[in-house]
């Protein structure tokens, strides 16, 4: 539900800051990961990726294999050292070290887990069979959305849109177990197959929780008629995308006629949001048609569509029959991965995930340098100063909404490295009952402390990713840019590397994150995080309109066979790296090596920085992936993150001489330009 815009997709990324031999400046740009058969203007990403592509097939286990994840699997062998280390010492009881390290041995017991087969979910699973109506089914609902995937619909807690500084909760779509409404609607022939291969997978996983054979191909009808008929009344994800449209503050007290009679109370009370006088439902159609499900569906459909949304959250942390049915359909079918990946890698993860600023503070006490975070901070500066000039220079803009626009860049919260309060995690209990029963301990610790800031005033100094991980994000409703010290290394980051990489590189990503306060959804977020409207409505048609180009071009980008990027959806993600590419760079010809314009390796300070940029997306992608993240993935794919946004760079034609007969030659006047 948080409004958050990251750089990368990929969240659960964790990178180490270690020492590595000495490189030189022209190595850093290893000619290797090129392919100079190519032309630059042909397909800049095969000419500055493509020697990397073929270097580099895409391993069974993944459906995507980039740069980043060539580097993750280097770092997890660290992060792996790091934690088992913390089982070969004595560690204090309660102690994070204790925590960590126990949970991690629980996910790599092979045989406790395979032996406990269904065990770790049958408490949960017989309470919802117990169920008796439908004030039964409202508590479980709200008991099952602590540790699990949200049913019905999902609540959260976090700033108002349009009172930054408060907390309140919030009622939101939710419930579908594929991801997206599409895979539920469509008719194609692919959406079809998805359909019936989710059918399967919950046939096989209920059979695998103790379900009869004709109980679980009757529960599997019952949660795929359910989840259809929620996925219908879905908001579009690019109605999603308009942040005024998903705002419906209203008293709960008016819930019953705004949005539908329900157990109103009842349900905040078993959330823990006592005396709950307000909140925002983002979509109440949504909203509505689950209460009518909930309302009109027999308990018994209601109990198997609870017990999925248990069975599909565990699986990942029961035995192996659980965990292979889920790779099945997720994995192989709807990703194209073809094999399982190692269970010490997937442990990792899940610990990571579990306990994120345990094995963080872990992290940046070994590997994060200071002098990184000092660095960092002069880049950010600089880039704000090229951003600060790049509105003033704005020919589309009026000195009312530049003015505006100045002032929300000046109030920009920038986060580097880690935060500055660690997370306490005294009151999480780890112990040695089951793998599922501790992350369902860990998922409930997030949400006490979730709700415990309901009604409260938002503490801007938290942060929403663990200081390992290799991603950046922007946050409208505090103005934040956040910087996690995993992202401060190589391909980003070169703490002795040239300006050209370092600005192609880790510059583009901080214009990126500061332009997210300018896209747009951004753009409707006023300089202290509240949704208003701050742009004179001449300046709003003309952002449109600009905006309106990169749409278009999108849209016309063919990803795979018939299938098409979908520039609306993407759009915001677009204009931040356009953004990114612009601001970056204009920094960048401030230094001492732009305007010197001696080579590195052959190449020019301007080549050097477009090369940089073009290697953070090196990478292999399957056709089926390639599907599934065009309808899941606010971002575009790597290859149109270079292909898509070097047309409209005009830098990008100069230092590369590209000509118009070069294929991805735009004119002039075709060209986006915004920020």
């Amino acid at each position: 539900m948080k409004r958050v815009s990251y750089f990368l997709i990929i969240l659960s990324v964790m990178m180490t800051i270690s020492c590595t031999e000495k490189k030189t400046e022209a190595d850093r740009l290893n000619p290797a990961n090129m392919d100079t058969t190519a032309a630059p203007g042909g397909s800049f990403y095969q000419y500055a990726t493509g020697g990397w592509q073929e270097a580099n097939p895409i391993p069974d286990e993944y459906a995507r294999y980039g740069s980043f994840d060539k580097l993750r699997e280097e770092n997890q062998e660290q992060i792996q050292s790091l934690i088992t280390a913390l089982g070969e010492q004595e560690n204090p009881a309660g102690s994070n070290a204790q925590k960590v390290g126990d949970l991690y041995t629980l996910g790599m017991d092979s045989v406790k887990l395979n032996n406990d087969g269904a065990a770790p979910l049958r408490e949960q699973l017989t309470e919802i069979a117990a169920a008796k109506n439908q004030k039964d089914i409202v508590l479980l609902m709200a008991k099952v959305s602590h540790y699990a995937s949200n049913p019905f619909f999902g609540f959260a807690v976090g700033a108002d849109d349009k009172n930054s500084e408060m907390n309140i909760a919030h009622i939101y779509q939710s419930g579908i177990g594929m991801g997206d409404r599409d895979y539920y609607l469509l008719a194609d022939d692919h959406s079809q197959m998805l359909r019936n291969a989710y059918i399967t997978l919950m046939e096989t996983q209920f059979r695998n929780a103790g379900y009869a054979e004709a109980a679980a191909k009757q529960a599997a009808v019952n949660v795929m008629k359910i989840e259809t008929e929620l996925a219908k009344a879905h908001v579009t994800k690019e109605m999603r995308r308009l942040p005024e449209l998903n705002y419906h503050k209203m008293l709960v007290s008016d819930l019953n006629t705004r949005v539908a009679p329900f157990e109103w109370t009842l349900y905040f009370e078993a959330m823990g949001a006592t005396d709950l006088d307000s909140l925002n439902v983002s979509q109440i159609e949504p909203v509505q048609t689950a209460v009518a499900i909930i309302q009109r569906e027999p308990i018994t459909v209601l109990q198997d569509y609870l017990s999925w949304k248990v069975i599909n959250s565990a699986a990942g942390y029961l035995g192996d029959d659980f965990v292979n049915a889920n790779f099945e359909f997720y994995g192989k079918t709807l990703s194209g991965s073809k094999e399982l990946r190692p269970r010490w890698r997937r442990t990792i993860d899940a610990v990571n995930g579990a306990m994120g600023e345990a094995v963080g503070q872990l992290y940046v006490e070994k590997y994060f340098p200071a002098q990184a975070k000092e660095r960092m901070l002069n880049l950010v500066n600089n880039l704000t100063t090229a951003l600060g000039e790049r509105i003033n220079q704005l020919e589309w803009m009026d000195a009312e909404t530049k003015s505006k626009a100045q002032e929300k860049l000046g109030t920009f919260i920038v986060k580097i490295g880690y935060p500055d309060k660690w997370k306490d995690y005294s009151s999480l209990e780890v112990s040695d009952d089951s793998y599922w029963q501790n992350m369902v301990r860990a998922s409930e610790f997030e949400y006490n402390e979730m709700i415990a800031d309901l009604g409260k005033p938002v503490d801007k100094t938290k942060w929403y990713m663990s200081p390992q991980t290799v991603n950046a994000y922007y946050n409208p409703s505090s103005n934040e840019i956040c910087f996690p010290a995993g992202i401060l290394q190589p391909p980003f980051f070169y703490m002795d590397g040239d300006d050209a990489i370092n600005y192609g590189g880790i510059g583009v990503v901080i214009g990126h994150e500061m332009t997210h306060g300018f896209d747009d959804q951004g753009r409707k977020f006023d300089k202290d995080g509240n949704l208003a409207d701050w742009w004179t409505a001449g300046d709003a048609q003309r952002f449109e309109e600009r905006a309106g180009v990169l749409v278009n071009y999108f849209d016309n980008i063919v990803v795979l066979d018939t299938v098409h990027a979908n520039g609306t959806f993407t759009l915001g993600e677009n204009i931040a790296d356009h953004g990114g590419l612009q601001v970056s760079y204009q920094a960048f010809q401030k230094t001492t090596q732009a305007q010197s314009d001696d080579a590195i390796g052959g190449f020019t300070p301007a080549q050097r920085f477009f090369l940089s940029y073009a290697n953070l997306w090196a990478g292999n992608v399957r056709d089926a992936e390639i599907i599934r993240l065009t309808k899941m993935d606010p971002h575009s794919l790597g290859k149109w993150r270079v292909d898509g946004a070097l047309p409209h760079i005009d830098a990008w034609y100069e230092a590369f001489q590209i000509q118009p007969s070069n294929p991805m030659y735009l004119p002039k006047d075709a060209r986006a330009s915004i920020w």
